[in-house]
This record gives structure tokens, C-alpha cells and sequence, in this order.
């Protein structure tokens, strides 16, 4: 056997073994050449079996009779670019008239399977271009967020998209948000990870976890104000309130509406305001918010009814005083009582993990993409962390997050603990951080003896 077809046959070991251990890797190496061979080659049968070609124009048939040669054959968009990426293709496509982009949107499936990619999706850049992102394999199995993520100020990466892009919560574009999710679905770690990213950042972090705070006491030294139960929840929402009122006077004080301002100056948010006067933003982070809305008793009806109508006034009124809401829970419908649906209109942003039945779905997605519903309902219990992410533009797209452990956040927490804003209205409520001591392990009662 000569030297050849021992490299070749070293070259595909060593290709089937990287598809087989390191997907990324394969592609990177190996899939990225062949899948660009694949759709060049193919691309314009593949079109034509696709139904996504035009037949020729009448001029170009009166100078193919004039000239007495065969007639034209259909002519596929025109490829402007093709471009590879990490994770898979990017390819923009011009447009043949009378063609549309739902067209392109309603064959990504049969170009899938036609060029051999793990999936295809569609977006229109504008009138006549069209952007189609292949990805080369399961980008949601192993999630590996980019080297260089562009982080911004109110802007953080949370998750990567099935498309292989980095999915950002921007505060200043869907200011307030909901998550729903069942239990062990990946809620907490989404979470974990948001305070994570935004430790980071010049802003303040207000925790509500009505379970004793497991989920948010840990990371309590990058938190300004943090309750453990409804009571001091309703303390808590009220003080937020009113420091809301307070920004909002301040806002009005320095908006300088005089002749000589142009336009551009004149106060209407936070942002507005010069640098040395600006609040820090405040982004409230409600765990299990069915325990808020919850009650046995006519006291804890009136304690119920004070936070959800505190939430409501935050979730209409907080965006332009730096107040931005991320509320999670199992559910979110009408039967956590009045005020509910009004606050959930305000949730601009959805993203819903594993649910356990349609109806939960359709709390997130019933009312702005209908689609999703299908989407969020078919995500399997053994992937935590996938989720389906839309909001009221009707867009949607299947997100997961890297997994972050709790020590992770916890440190990231307190190496960002200099940050922590002290606010005075929310003194009160600045969470209490003693020595640790060891706590003694619950009693547990010794099983019956077995005869």
C-alpha cells in the first residue's frame, strides 16, 4: 500500500473520530470545506426542487427566439455571499422578481435535508435580501458561548441560539421580561446566569426568592436588597416605588425644556440625564412568583393584592426610571388571581423551558407567537437548559444556556461585590452577610425496624 492511501485513510479515521468526540472541531476542520463544496455544487438543482426559481424574464425569451438557441433554464436567487462561521454557513441571497421571503422561510426545512445541515433558518435583511444561517450540527448539545462576546452596557449574552448566534438580554430594548418553566428544567441556571453577566455591569440588583432565598442568598454580595419571604416582598416593592417617584422628579427637574436645547438633550429617562446625576439602573429578579400571588387568608389576600398592583405600577411605569423586571415561575395564568394578565401584557420578553402541559405554554406564547407554543411543549426532559425565547414582535427561536454551576456564580458575585450600589431606599432591605457557621444537619426520624 503506498504512502497516499495510508495518509488517506489516517486523514478519514481521524475525521470520523472528531465527528464521533468533538463535533466543533470536526466542523471547523473537516465540515466546514465539504458543506461549502455541498451547497455550491447543488445549489441551483436543489432550488429548482425546492421551488425557489423563476422562469425567465421576456426580453431574455425574445433574444433567446431571435438569436434561435434552446430556451433558458428557471434562474435561483442570486448568492451575494457565502460565509463560514464556528458553527456552521451564512449565506445571503438576492432575490429574482416576483420571489418572496416567506417563500425562502417555507422551504428551510427541504434545504436542510438537501444540503445535509443539522438545520436552516431565514431572516430578511431587507427588500429583496435574504440571509439564510445553516448550521453544521447541534449547537444546543454542548453549548459553547463564542470567545468574544460583545457586551454592552444593559446589554449581556445569556444563551446561545439554535442558529449558532449569541441570544442577548437588552434591557433598553425589552425592558421587563418573563420565564416559566417546570421544575429541573433549567429556570434557576438561566437565572444564575443572567445575575452572573450582569454582576459585571454598573447596575443594581434587587432579589425577591420566596424560598427562604436558596436560589439568590448565595450570590447576596453583588445584591443591593434581597427578600425571603411575601412579607418583606411587599415592603420591598413598595420602597422600589417609591424611589421609581423620586427618579421620576428628578427627571422632570433636569429636563430642560428651554428654547435653546435641541431636542436631543431633553430629558425623558435615565439615559437622558448627565452622568453625575444618573441613577444606576435597577433590575428586579422575582423567583416562583406564584408565591407573591398566593393567599389562605383575607390578610395574606391584602398582602397579595399590594405586591401584584407594586408590580404592575413597576412593569408599566419603571422603564424610564431605570426599573427593569425579570419574573420567573412554573406558571403565570389567570389563576394567581386579578392583576395578573395586566402585569404579564407588560412582560414583553418570553422564554419558557420545559413545560409540563400546553396550557403553561400558552401563558408565554398564546398571546404573541402562536408558533412557539409546539416548540416549547416538545422539549425533552433530558435536556435542562433548552428553551424557546420570543417576545411581542411574534419572532421566536430555540435558545439553551451554558450551564453555570453555583460556585461559578457565587465567585463571579463576589469578585463584583465592589460594585454593589448603595441605594437609600432600599437600605433597609441590603441583605445581612454574617460569618458563616456550620449548620446542623435536620433531624430525621429512623425507619421502623423490619421483622
Amino acid at each position: 500500500m503506498s504512502w497516499s492511501w495510508v495518509l488517506l485513510l489516517l486523514v478519514v479515521a481521524v475525521a470520523g473520530l472528531l465527528r464521533w468526540r468533538r463535533t466543533a472541531w470536526y466542523w471547523l476542520t473537516f465540515g466546514v470545506t465539504l458543506a461549502s463544496l455541498r451547497v455550491l455544487i447543488r445549489y441551483a438543482s436543489v432550488m429548482d426542487a425546492c421551488g425557489l426559481t423563476v422562469p425567465p424574464s421576456r426580453w431574455r425569451l425574445a433574444l433567446t427566439r431571435m438569436a434561435n438557441r434552446p430556451v433558458p433554464e428557471s434562474r435561483p436567487p442570486r448568492i451575494l455571499r457565502l460565509r463560514p462561521t464556528r458553527t456552521g454557513l451564512v449565506v445571503r441571497l438576492k432575490l429574482r422578481p416576483g420571489q418572496d421571503a416567506f417563500d425562502v422561510s417555507a422551504a428551510c426545512d427541504r434545504l436542510r435535508h438537501s444540503f445535509a445541515m443539522y438545520g436552516v433558518t431565514s431572516r430578511e435583511l431587507r427588500s429583496g435580501v435574504v440571509e439564510l444561517r445553516m448550521t453544521g450540527y447541534d449547537v444546543l448539545k454542548r453549548v459553547q458561548m463564542p470567545a468574544k462576546v460583545e457586551r454592552e452596557p444593559m446589554r449581556v449574552p445569556v444563551a446561545l441560539r439554535e442558529d449558532g448566534a449569541v441570544h442577548y438580554r437588552d434591557y433598553r430594548t425589552v425592558p421587563h421580561a418573563l420565564t416559566l418553566g417546570a421544575t429541573k428544567s433549567g429556570k434557576s441556571v438561566y437565572q444564575r446566569n443572567l445575575v452572573t453577566e450582569l454582576a459585571g455591569q454598573d447596575v443594581a440588583l434587587v432579589g425577591i426568592d420566596c424560598k427562604q432565598g436558596v436560589e439568590l442568598f448565595p450570590l447576596a454580595r453583588r445584591f443591593s436588597a434581597l427578600a425571603d419571604n411575601p412579607d418583606t416582598a411587599a415592603d420591598l416593592l413598595d420602597a422600589l416605588v417609591q424611589h421609581m417617584e423620586g427618579v421620576y422628579q428628578l427627571i422632570r427637574t433636569e429636563q430642560r425644556i428651554t428654547a435653546d436645547v435641541p431636542d436631543a438633550e431633553i430629558a425623558a429617562d435615565i439615559f437622558d440625564l448627565p452622568d453625575d446625576l444618573r441613577p444606576v439602573p435597577i433590575v428586579v429578579l422575582v423567583d416562583e412568583v406564584a408565591e407573591l400571588a398566593l393567599f389562605a387568608t383575607k390578610e395574606e389576600e391584602k398582602r397579595r393584592d399590594r405586591i401584584i398592583t407594586a408590580l404592575a405600577r413597576l412593569a408599566q411605569l419603571g422603564r424610564a426610571a431605570g426599573i427593569y423586571l425579570e419574573i420567573c415561575g412554573q406558571r403565570f395564568g389567570s389563576e394567581l388571581g386579578k392583576g395578573i394578565t395586566m402585569l404579564r401584557a407588560q412582560l414583553t420578553g418570553r422564554t419558557a423551558h420545559r413545560v409540563n402541559d400546553e396550557s403553561s405554554a400558552n401563558m408565554a406564547f398564546g398571546d404573541i407567537a402562536p408558533d412557539a407554543v409546539l416548540a416549547a411543549i416538545q422539549i425533552p426532559t433530558d435536556t435542562p437548559g433548552i428553551a424557546v425565547a420570543g417576545d411581542s414582535s411574534g419572532g421566536w427561536a430555540r435558545i439553551r444556556t451554558p450551564h453555570t454551576t453555583l460556585r461559578q456564580a457565587v465567585n463571579v458575585c463576589n469578585r463584583h461585590a465592589d460594585r454593589t450600589p448603595d441605594l437609600p431606599a432600599l437600605a433597609p432591605f441590603r441583605p445581612v452577610l454574617p460569618n458563616l457557621t456550620k449548620v446542623p444537619a435536620p433531624a430525621v426520624e429512623p425507619a421502623p425496624a423490619t421483622v
